[in-house]
């Protein structure tokens, strides 16, 4: 298992219509992957700029088999509320409970 950790700047006032729209993108597009297992949204409390995709992948194969034309046509959809991410991480789930 493996976990994509995205991060955005996303404004406070800004996220509660962002979020909706991010879902409808870019969650709808997820959920009929290969190898995708779930996707969570995550804020910040010491700073209400962050927000972090925690996205689970059975594998990295299956998640780097996304090509970039994908990523781009997706992030189309979002219009005027795409968001690039600031950082991006790769984490191995190490145990589960």
């Amino acid at each position: 298992m493996v976990i994509e950790f995205l991060t955005f700047r996303v404004d406070p006032a800004e996220r509660a219509e962002w979020l909706p729209i991010e879902e409808q993108a870019w969650s709808r597009f997820l959920e009929v992957q290969p190898g995708f297992v779930r996707k969570e949204m995550w804020t910040n409390r010491d700073d209400p700029w962050e927000v972090h995709a925690v996205i689970w992948w059975t594998d990295q194969e299956s998640w780097f088999s996304i090509t970039s034309e994908r990523v781009t046509e997706i992030d189309a959809t979002m219009g005027p509320w795409l968001r690039e991410a600031v950082s991006m991480r790769i984490y191995d789930v190490a145990r589960q409970s």
